[in-house]
């Protein structure tokens, strides 16, 4: 305390963003906020109401919903007699929305917000403390399997339009029933299904005897049922492997497999009608940690996700043993830690339930990790050397004058030109000086790469004339020097250059591929 007061006297503070989380400008921006559309375009295109919360929760909401994870909740000190707590994620808030608001039996909403966990952060790989979700939820009851099976096409949806081709991401699924089923069979107590199937959910950054470790020294599991355990875990693929578990008839008579198998067998069905199929894997040691998870699990995963070699294993150990036990510190320099799943989700039946008596509402959906996402299409920017230049704004126009000796700097009419412009809707600017430079004004427009400058002058002026630029021309262009319209046809002019620009844009990105 008397630290802080020293500070204060003196003034001498540290200015830093805290642990876990960053300033957000410039470039990073354009991709965010470029990641934020293509997601939301989706979302809408799916008949998706938007919906909003609040960034904190009363404490008791949150409590016993995340297993494991919930010391990782923010808690906020009493704020006038209310125990508060920052949001861990946007689900369980949509949940206790929908039991206080009962009417509301059907709803397929989205939700793009911020979350706080108090996890180890490696800012670079988009792991973060304080950090975007984009969220798509479909509550209320509908055929089985029918809502996964959408959310999942959902998924495929998204990253194709981030441009992400079909083999740079996986989604991984499963099915809680399956998974208890298998714990079930194997042996394992069942208080202690939840911590057991946590430690398996390790298995995509550990390998089997880190893991084996963990059931037997630290939750006390005998060594046979986790011998057991693995002999099913490690299998994945595709429908074939439904085919292995109805083939086992001591799997077919637990009712939680008989469930689970029913379940995924209508969802291969589905995913099949959607073009979908061949984009999922059957991971049986897929497992998801949270507690509110009923039926189907499910979680896309890319190259940097995590690091299943041996070799990244090895790093993995040498990092613990190296780094100790400090939280705080920030790993994006460890070799040893992946950027994680970027999108996860799951069915989860019974949460609303746990906050009223008016009855469950079945809900499935998935949220999108942003920052994990941003941070995957940022390195493979800075890696490609011909990837496109992006731009730090939306600008399409820059409004500049030049003139001779006795110029004044035509200010007025710069600003009349761009009011012009903005009553037509053009993305316009102008340099908000009196007099500026010629070359000031063009090096203006090129740092901020708008495509178009429009050039009063003042001759041209009285003639009713105003020249158009497009800037960023080949020296052998015929419209390089720019060309020459009356002022009265400017807008119209501006328009359909940026129609044509447009047009030209979309073909080579087509003929290219997008850059991620």
């Amino acid at each position: 305390m008397g630290r802080n007061k020293d500070k204060e006297k003196t003034g001498a503070f540290q200015l830093k963003t805290p642990k876990g989380t960053k300033d957000w400008s410039g470039i990073d921006m354009v991709i965010r906020n470029n990641i934020f559309k293509s997601i939301t375009t989706v979302f809408e295109r799916h008949g998706a109401d938007a919906f909003d919360t609040p960034v904190f929760e009363l404490s008791e909401i949150l409590n016993e919903k995340y297993g494991e994870d919930s010391k990782l909740i923010y808690n906020l000190q009493d704020q006038g007699g209310e125990l508060c707590s920052l949001r861990y994620d946007l689900t369980v808030p949509f949940a206790r929305w929908l039991a206080e608001n009962s009417s509301i039996q059907n709803i397929k909403r989205y939700h793009i917000g911020k979350v706080y966990r108090r996890d180890q952060p490696a800012i670079t790989k988009g792991r973060m403390r304080e950090f975007y979700q984009c969220d798509i939820d479909i509550a209320g009851s509908y055929g089985p399997m029918i809502p996964d099976a959408e959310i999942i096409r959902i998924v495929c949806e998204v990253f194709q339009s981030l441009g992400w081709g079909e083999k740079s991401y996986t989604i991984k699924v499963n099915h809680r029933g399956i998974l208890d089923g298998i714990f079930e069979i194997c042996g394992v107590p069942q208080e202690k299904i939840r911590t057991i199937s946590s430690a398996v959910d390790k298995l995509d950054k550990l390998d089997w005897d880190e893991v084996k470790k963990e059931m037997v020294e630290e939750k006390g599991l005998e060594e046979v049922i986790a011998d057991r355990i693995w002999e099913f875990v490690q299998r994945k693929g595709g429908i074939e492997i439904l085919d292995t578990l109805t083939a086992n008839e001591e799997l077919k008579s637990n009712q939680n497999m008989a469930r689970g198998v029913a379940d995924m067998g209508l969802l291969f069905k589905y995913l099949r009608c959607f073009r979908v199929l061949d984009k999922v894997e059957f991971n049986l040691s897929l497992a998801r940690g949270l507690d509110y998870y009923t039926g189907l699990i499910y979680e896309v995963v890319t190259e940097g996700s995590s690091l299943a070699t041996a070799t990244g294993q090895k790093l993995q150990r040498i990092a613990k043993k190296e780094k100790g036990n400090d939280w705080d510190e920030d790993r994006s320099d460890d070799p040893s830690v992946g950027v994680g799943s970027i999108a996860a989700g799951g069915r989860y039946d019974n949460l609303v339930g746990m906050f009223s008596k008016k009855g469950q509402i079945p809900c499935v959906g998935i949220s999108f990790g942003v920052d994990r996402i941003f941070s995957i299409i940022k390195a493979k920017r800075l890696a490609d050397k011909n990837s496109s230049t992006l731009r730090s704004n939306e600008l399409d126009v820059f409004v500049m004058a030049f003139g001779g000796s006795g110029f004044t700097g035509m200010l007025e009419e710069r600003m009349e030109t761009a009011a012009n412009l903005w009553d037509a809707g053009i993305k316009a600017d102008f340099d908000p000086k009196v007099k500026s430079k010629f070359q000031a004004q063009f090096k203006s427009a090129e740092s901020k790469g708008i495509p178009f400058a429009v050039i009063l002058g003042e001759d041209e002026q009285k003639q009713g004339k105003v020249k158009i630029k497009e800037l960023g021309l080949p020296k052998d262009d015929p419209e390089k020097d720019g060309v020459m319209v009356n002022t009265t046809d400017l807008v119209e002019e501006i328009r359909l250059r940026l129609q044509k620009k447009a047009e030209t844009d979309a073909m080579i990105s087509s003929m290219n591929g997008l850059d991620t």
